[in-house]
This record gives C-alpha cells, sequence and structure tokens, in this order.
C-alpha cells in the first residue's frame, strides 16, 4: 500500500452507495487520504456487470472497466442490510466514521432505522450524504434517476447537437458526474462546519438539481433575456468564432473569448484584414455576422495542419484545441507530463485532477473485489473470528455476490 500523503487521512468514511455518483465521490475522498469502507448489497455492485470490457482473471470475468474506473482507494465489504445482523454491522462500523454516503431510493434507510433523525440522535458528530433522484420533495419527490433521463429532464439535449442531428445528450454522465462533484464539495463543507459546531448535518445532491446548476449559460440568457438555446453544433452561444472548424488534417476548436484574442487569431490564419472588417468588430458584431465569419475562417484552414495550427494560435495566446481521439488524449505528452494516468498491481486509471503541493494524492487500494475486506474490516471493528464466521453463516456478511 503506497504511503497516505493526502489532505483528508484520518477521515472515514462508510459508503454504501453504488452506480456512479456516490462512488465516484468516494472514490474523490479516497484520493486525497480518506478510509473509504465501500459496502456492497448481495448482488453487488451493479455495475460490476456494465460491459464489457471486463477485467481478465487468469481467464475468469472479473468486474467490467466502468466499475474499476469509479471505485479504487476502497477497502470492500458486502452486506445483506435487509437482516437486522447486517444493520447493527453498519452501526458498529459508524461509531468511529465521519461520513457515511448513501444513495439508497427514499425512505429505505428510515425503513431500517437508519434514517437522519436515528443517525443525529445515536452518532451526532456523523455527516449523512445522501445522492437522489430528485430529492424528497416536488411532484418528482422519491423517485429514481438516472443520468440521460434526468439530461433530459432539465434540457442538457436541447443545449447540444446541431439541426441535422437534433437534440443529443451529452457522451459523458456529466449529470451523474457534476452530482458527485458536488456532493464531495458538501462532504468537504460539512466537515469543516464540523469544527466550529461539533455536530454532523444531512448533505443531500439531487441529480436533478445538479442538471441544473450546470445550464450556464443557457439558464442566465433565458432568465434575462428569454433567450431559448439554438442547436448550434461546436459553437458557442455567446461567442464568435467558438466552434470546430475543419482542416486538411483533424478538426480543431478555435475559442475567441475578446477581440484581442480574435486579432491574433486572424493572424495567424493569414487573413489579419478581417478584423478590421466591421462586421466583425466586437463580439456582438461578429454573432450578428455569424455565418459570413465562419465561412472566411474554414476557407483559412482548409489547407492548413490541424495540431500545427493549434500550436501556432496557442503559441499567440488563443485558445485552441486539436480532436484528439481518447486514444490519442491518454498516450499525450501534456497527459503523462501531468501525472494523469496511475499505474498499481495491473490497475490504470484517471488521476486525482487536483494536484496539491505538501498533501498529494495517492493510490492505496485498487478497486475492491466482492467482499475483498470483509474480515479485516469487521477485526478493526472489534469483532472477533467466531463473530465473524457467525455473521457469514447467517448471510449478514456474504463472501460471493448472491447466484455466483
Amino acid at each position: 500500500m503506497s504511503h497516505n500523503t493526502g489532505a483528508l487521512a484520518g477521515v472515514k468514511i462508510l459508503d454504501l452507495s453504488r452506480v456512479l455518483a456516490g462512488p465516484y465521490a468516494t472514490q474523490i475522498l479516497g484520493d486525497h487520504g480518506a478510509d473509504i469502507v465501500k459496502v456492497e448489497p448481495p448482488l453487488g455492485d451493479e455495475t460490476r456487470e456494465w460491459g464489457p470490457p471486463f477485467r481478465d482473471d487468469d481467464g475468469e470475468r472479473g468486474p467490467s472497466a466502468y466499475y474499476v474506473n469509479i471505485n479504487r482507494n476502497k477497502r470492500g465489504i458486502a452486506l445483506d442490510l435487509n437482516k437486522s445482523e447486517a444493520r447493527e454491522v453498519v452501526w458498529k462500523l459508524l461509531e468511529d466514521a465521519d461520513v457515511l454516503v448513501e444513495n439508497f431510493k427514499l425512505g429505505t434507510m428510515e425503513r431500517w432505522g437508519m434514517g437522519y433523525d436515528a443517525i443525529a440522535t445515536r452518532l451526532p458528530r456523523l455527516i449523512h450524504a445522501r445522492v437522489t433522484g430528485f430529492g424528497g420533495e416536488g411532484p418528482m419527490g422519491g423517485m429514481p434517476g438516472y443520468d440521460a433521463c434526468v439530461q433530459t429532464m432539465v434540457s442538457l439535449p436541447n443545449c447540444n447537437g446541431s439541426p441535422a442531428s437534433g437534440p443529443v445528450k451529452l457522451g459523458v454522465p456529466m449529470v451523474d458526474m457534476t452530482t458527485a462533484m458536488n456532493l464531495t464539495i458538501g462532504i468537504l463543507l460539512a466537515l469543516n462546519e464540523r469544527h466550529r459546531s461539533g455536530k454532523g448535518q444531512f448533505v443531500e445532491v439531487a441529480l436533478y438539481d445538479a442538471g441544473l446548476s450546470i445550464l450556464h449559460p443557457h439558464s442566465g440568457n433565458w432568465l434575462m433575456g428569454g433567450k431559448l438555446p439554438k442547436l448550434l453544433g461546436n459553437a458557442h452561444p455567446n461567442l464568435t468564432p467558438y466552434d470546430l472548424f475543419p482542416t486538411a488534417t483533424r478538426p480543431i476548436l478555435l475559442g475567441v473569448g475578446n477581440d484581442a484574442q480574435f486579432k491574433k487569431a486572424m493572424a495567424v490564419l493569414g487573413i489579419p484584414h478581417v478584423a478590421d472588417d466591421p462586421r466583425f468588430k466586437s463580439n456582438a458584431d461578429r454573432n450578428t455576422n455569424r455565418p459570413a465569419l465562419t465561412e472566411l475562417i474554414t476557407k483559412a484552414l482548409a489547407t492548413r495542419d490541424g495540431v500545427a495550427t493549434t500550436m501556432e494560435l496557442l503559441n499567440a495566446g488563443v485558445p485552441a484545441g486539436p480532436l484528439n481521439t481518447i486514444e490519442e488524449v491518454l498516450t499525450d505528452a501534456q497527459t503523462a507530463a501531468r501525472g494523469m494516468l496511475v499505474e498499481r498491481n495491473g490497475y490504470r486509471g484517471i488521476a486525482s485532477p487536483v494536484k496539491m503541493s505538501r498533501t498529494p494524492s495517492s493510490t492505496r487500494h485498487t478497486p475492491p473485489d466482492f467482499g475483498q475486506d470483509n474480515r479485516a474490516v469487521l477485526q478493526e471493528a472489534g469483532y472477533d473470528a467466531p463473530a465473524i464466521d457467525r455473521l457469514i453463516a447467517l448471510g449478514a456478511v456474504r463472501t460471493k455476490p448472491q447466484g455466483a
């Protein structure tokens, strides 16, 4: 195990969550030193089966890449929380924990006698962090939510796509990931506030709310001016030129944020006179005359190399980027220079993007197999070998996925 250098060393988190938002949040916290104990149900975290690809364990099918990608820096145990003995294990594990993370259907924890009121009474310093689809209020309160469904409900596809394609959901689970990041922020806020009050609190992030929070700038455009988004493909709704343009090799994204950058970009592209054209003097002018400007830039780029032009633009102080494949970006020199890939005992993943000078992130645990740390975690909690054997015999602690 690597040395724990993280800012959250000493913080213990019991993670009852599954799928994406909760597990990604706890991975973020684990990367920065928190001790994460992942509790899986009898069937296991369902994302273990979300493949291919699957890990090959000496010819045996291991967990999916999806599961592995968001569950490092955790120890894993498996409990059947429908059994009272398993719930008592959870209470025992929570005695010295700082945070409980879960994403059960609303009412489940309460039915088990483990809702926040019970937690606050029994463990007043514990922070209870919950992911929900829609929260508990409103006409959708208590209903389940998955990323793509919530993307659609909060209108993200109407901010994406082109007139030819129609509305298109984002190609990554942005609502789940944003929910995870907000949950992480909420947990850190609650931990910080606890230094002052000595008390824990309930932290909730709903996918619906997180989805609404990333509608910028379209939410502001409507709230201020009643302006609805148009299907602009890769173009920006408020800036021009800010779009993906073809070149002789690969497309590049030209992102001009002000008039000075516009002048520099036109000079690099060999059409400096365009910056003096009255139609394009300001961003408002450029937006009004977007089709004409797009045509001029497209023509100027038609014979250029995309990567070389990107570097010319960047060296001139103009934001730009080539359209890379996943393989190209994961093998890029910049990715390596930033230490953004981690490898450990056959595991490969994306490193934490948060770089800290004194307390850097680390990879101490590879993603746990089902029930991998049952005995170690329970022994730490004070259970002796006969007590653990009894819990296994009762089915409260599981050593293999149900049906395996």
